[in-house]
């Protein structure tokens, strides 16, 4: 299984109860897809060697945790070694994504250039604070923060791993 991709759908914080539920802070924009009763998940956690492929046999949301059970799971015994612990999904069980939206780990990598063609660096990150995320570039220039919106960002070409966009006035 190591020769396999994960991307991380949520973390488990604690247990939840008695009867082997588990707090879970979501990292996923799909947690109704990914947290759905009969998926799985794998757990990836310091005390494994392999991740634990687990399967979903509950799930409600309470504040801002997802409630969920393992199937054959029953008690907090079973359950209390997990805590810490990352929820995976194989790559192949990525979905698909509309037009012009892009998984975080498709963009990092990529090479940014101006719509005038000066080379600004490479996507080191993305930030979600609300309205947009903000993708980090760095390069020659530092470190400039660019604003996921159709002003700035113009072009976005995935398998060439190249972004072109327009700098806006204040963005250096």
């Amino acid at each position: 299984m190591s020769d396999k991709r994960f991307f991380t759908v949520g973390k488990l914080v604690n247990t939840q109860g008695l009867r082997g539920e588990v707090r879970v802070i979501s990292t996923t924009d799909f947690p109704d897809e990914r947290f759905k009763v009969g998926n799985q998940l794998y757990l990836f956690h310091p005390s494994l060697t392999e991740p634990l492929p687990l399967t979903i046999a509950s799930r409600r949301q309470h504040k801002e945790f997802e409630l969920i059970s393992f199937q054959g799971f029953t008690s907090i015994n079973d359950v209390e070694k997990f805590k810490g612990g990352e929820l995976k999904i194989p790559e192949e069980a990525l979905m698909e994504l509309e037009e012009d939206e892009f998984y975080i780990h498709q963009l990092i990598g990529c090479d940014v250039v101006t719509d005038e063609g000066e080379e600004l660096g490479k996507i080191v990150d993305v930030l979600q604070p609300g309205a947009n995320d903000v993708w980090v570039v760095k390069g020659k220039r530092g470190e400039i923060l660019l604003p996921f919106i159709d002003d700035c960002i113009k072009e976005v070409d995935i398998a060439a791993k190249r972004v072109v966009c327009h700098l806006l006035e204040g963005l250096l």
